[in-house]
């Protein structure tokens, strides 16, 4: 794990963290898009944050909006189920991209945004703390 990213409120660019807490069935402490719903979490790989840089938009972790940005994985292509296990927290893959409102902030801020095809989204099925260069173990469903 390459960086943990909160913000206040929503739509616009996570900062980095130390680290995060994850809460059981609630998503990020203190993050805009924590609450009882299937989008707690949200993950990016650095390869997507590698594409918009190729486009030419200076960006880094965080800036896409997503609470944990992954390195060695393409989250986009795990399937939906997938479960995540980070320290003593578990994560669950509930969906794969995002219809993007229309010109969001990020995408207003940084040009074009990658979330809405390769971002991911989680549910916390047990909380705990995490922070970069935790381990992260990928196990796909049956």
């Amino acid at each position: 794990m390459l960086s943990v990213n909160v913000s206040k409120v929503k739509g616009v660019k996570k900062v980095p963290q130390g680290e995060i807490v994850l809460v059981e069935n609630h998503g990020v402490l203190g993050d805009a898009h924590a609450g009882d719903w299937h989008r707690q979490v949200s993950m990016l790989s650095k390869s997507s944050i590698d594409k918009a840089r190729s486009w030419g938009i200076d960006v880094s972790f965080g800036d896409f909006a997503e609470n944990i940005t992954i390195d060695g994985v393409d989250v986009w292509k795990l399937p939906i189920g997938t479960k995540v296990y980070i320290n003593d927290a578990i994560l669950e893959v509930t969906q794969i991209g995002k219809e993007c409102h229309d010109r969001c902030a990020v995408a207003k801020m940084v040009g074009k945004c990658v979330m809405p095809i390769e971002g991911i989204f989680l549910k916390v099925l047990k909380g705990g703390t995490v922070k970069p260069n935790d381990k992260v173990v990928f196990v796909l469903p049956r």
